[in-house]
């Protein structure tokens, strides 16, 4: 079993930056793949951005250059840095580690952007 654990959501006017945090514990793997996920009312969960363990990289466009995502493996950590955040990135942000063919998900932390 894996647990996943995110910190860091909370209220930002639009244009600022967070700064999200995702522990995972567990049965780890060496070769997995960290990611993020959000999904605001009344829509889909999207992804967001992802890495695996050897540092490729999958970004959805509409994020593409304003949000970061990085690994610490000696952790087991992911950041998700967020910068010239808009009104449409409120969302609740949700951290998943897949190995294989299980995923394993957080509980969600709330982004919230104001104008």
């Amino acid at each position: 079993q894996v647990q996943v654990v995110e910190s860091g959501g909370g209220s930002v006017q639009a244009g600022g930056s967070l700064r999200l945090s995702c522990a995972a514990s567990g049965s780890i793997w060496s070769g997995n793949v960290m990611g993020w996920s959000r999904q605001a009312p009344g829509k889909e969960r999207e992804l967001v951005a992802s890495m695996t363990s050897g540092g490729s990289t999958n970004i959805e466009d509409s994020v593409k250059g304003r949000f970061t995502i990085s690994r610490d493996n000696l952790r087991n950590m992911a950041h998700l840095r967020m910068d010239s955040l808009k009104l449409e990135d409120t969302a609740v942000y949700y951290c998943y580690v897949r190995q294989g063919s299980i995923t394993y998900w957080g509980q969600g932390t709330q982004v919230t952007v104001g104008s």
